[in-house]
């Protein structure tokens, strides 16, 4: 198959790599020439809009870091939706369920096909190939695109056939990661600040109940180490949690936790931290604890 791939970046562009391995054509535009030199010197082709990356693809898979980015690139006389092959777009982005329905609609006034295809794993799944796909839409695209989709990663879960569904379990699983990460934050600086070691810490925690991804894999990696180098952004898991917020309010849940998550992630936006990898949010913790 032929696809175009909408922005190329920390998850992107190993995704977009795992379609080169699986021996499809590739088609690219990012704002950023350099992000797609790897896949360039790997033949993929180089679109230089939106709407040329759709002239030249039926599929294009949307990989774009927030929701004023995505709308960009899919509205206008530049945008996806005005190319003239597009058939299908693939959306790995996580937006939320509201969002999904907007461009649902614009996708439908175009008679273009909407897959939701929301992925977790982060960047280590997307370049070992072992991410989960989310997938909600029509059951036949679905189908066709399957052994594609399964290049990213084996586990492809379906949601049901209204983009959207997809968008709630993806937010679901991002909430309990947040949730995680500022709790498991918390409490490894209770530890050292009660003299415990923080490797012997992790394996007692990683032993016992208090087992999470972040224990697991983030703090070792990242965190221990001190080289916070996990891979995701303050700002992309804020919006993450914005979007989780909004979506169980307008579902009737009050999510009271996910608001205690919200202001510490918010604190460290604030403080200019918004571009840091997201491991650093146990600086604050730690610049807030009693000397």
């Amino acid at each position: 198959m032929k696809f175009g791939y909408l922005g190329v970046g920390n998850m992107g562009l190993p995704m977009a790599g795992k379609l080169l391995d699986g021996g499809h054509e590739l088609w690219l535009y990012d704002v950023r020439d350099e992000a797609m030199q790897p896949l360039l010197e790997r033949q993929a082709r180089k679109a230089e809009s939106p709407k040329e990356l759709a002239d030249a693809c039926e599929t294009v898979i949307v990989s774009l870091p927030t929701l004023k980015i995505f709308r960009n690139a899919m509205n206008g006389p530049d945008g996806f939706l005005a190319g003239t092959a597009i058939k299908t777009v693939i959306n790995t982005c996580t937006v939320g369920g509201g969002f999904s329905k907007e461009v649902e609609a614009a996708c439908a006034a175009r008679g273009v096909t909407l897959i939701d295809a929301p992925i977790s794993g982060g960047v280590a799944g997307a370049e070992a190939g072992t991410l989960t796909t989310m997938v909600a839409g029509d059951p036949a695209k679905v189908a066709e695109l399957l052994p594609a989709l399964k290049l990213w990663g084996p586990n492809v879960v379906n949601a049901g056939d209204k983009p959207g569904a997809a968008q709630i379990m993806k937010l679901t699983n991002n909430i309990l990661f947040a949730v995680s990460l500022i709790a498991t934050s918390e409490a490894m600086t209770m530890a050292s600040k009660g003299g415990i070691d923080q490797g012997a810490m992790l394996d007692v925690l990683n032993n016992s109940t208090g087992r999470n991804f972040s224990t697991m894999m983030l703090f070792p990696k990242a965190v221990v180490p001190r080289t916070f180098n996990f891979g995701a952004t303050f700002d992309i898991l804020m919006k993450d949690v914005d979007l989780a917020i909004e979506q169980g309010e307008e579902l009737g849940v009050p999510m009271w936790v996910c608001q205690a998550v919200r202001l510490v992630l918010k604190h460290g936006v604030f403080e200019g931290r918004g571009q840091q990898d997201l491991s650093r949010v146990i600086e604050i913790i730690e610049q807030g604890t009693a000397k």
